[in-house]
């Protein structure tokens, strides 16, 4: 347990010790607020739909967990190329210890960041309708920090280079975020990409988050859980296997 620790409170430091990196991760979650809340509010509200700042706000939430969570998976590739993962791997403790001592402190930053972007989405306009569930919407935000964290860094174990990592995530966050139902409602999309909404991990993280501030749902707070937890542990899991297996 000491070792993980000592891996959680190391990415923690990373995080705090980079300013740039903590006031930059909140410019692209800003812009979705302003450009899309702004933009497209009055169309959403004219078409029935209500106010368009309480559904994208845990949307653009989980946007900013999914990319801080996914992207911690650069850590690994860098550490590797400049020698330290060599250093960490040589110790006398175990290598999932390792894995899920790194996935721990990544997802307790990419955590963080969706607790920035909620104080910064209620000061744009979002507000909470239900103050007693705020623990539960951690909950699910932590779940899917995890989640992502856990699978950039099951990716970034079997990749050596930081562009393969790079063209490999963006392959996969952008579907990911774009259609998981967090800019727009799922309830009467075409059947395709109800199918694709689905299959994607992050609509249970939207729906769930969405759910506990806003009281609103999709899949149902029960079922958004259910799944978080289960994708979780078994990215874990898989993740675990695959640094087993990571040369130095």
């Amino acid at each position: 347990m000491s070792a993980i620790y000592i891996l959680w409170k190391r990415e923690l430091i990373r995080y705090f010790r980079s300013r740039a990196r903590l006031v930059g991760s909140l410019g692209q979650p800003l812009l979705f607020l302003v450009a899309l809340g702004f933009g497209l509010g009055p169309v959403f509200q004219k078409a029935g739909q209500g106010n368009y700042f309480q559904f994208l706000g845990p949307g653009v939430i989980c946007m900013g967990i999914l990319f801080t969570g996914v992207f911690a998976g650069i850590q690994v590739i860098w550490d590797r190329q400049f020698g330290f993962l060599k250093e960490t791997l040589v110790a006398p403790i175990s290598r999932f210890e390792i894995m899920f001592g790194k996935t721990l402190g990544g997802a307790t930053v990419a955590f963080i960041q969706g607790i920035f972007v909620l104080a910064l989405s209620m000061v744009v306009g979002f507000r909470v309708q239900n103050f007693l569930l705020i623990p539960l919407a951690l909950i699910a935000m932590f779940l899917v920090a995890l989640f992502f964290t856990a699978l950039g860094i099951t990716i970034a174990s079997i990749l050596e280079d930081m562009q393969g990592f790079q063209l490999i995530m963006n392959f996969i966050v952008q579907p990911t975020f774009f259609l998981s139902g967090a800019l727009f409602p799922l309830s009467g999309v075409i059947s395709f990409l109800s199918t694709i909404a689905y299959v994607d991990p992050l609509s249970y993280g939207v729906d769930a988050v969405r759910g506990s501030l806003t009281g609103v749902t999709h899949f149902g707070l029960m079922t958004d859980f259910t799944v978080l937890i289960i994708i979780s542990a078994t990215v874990l899991i898989i993740g675990s296997y695959l640094f087993s297996k990571v040369e130095a």
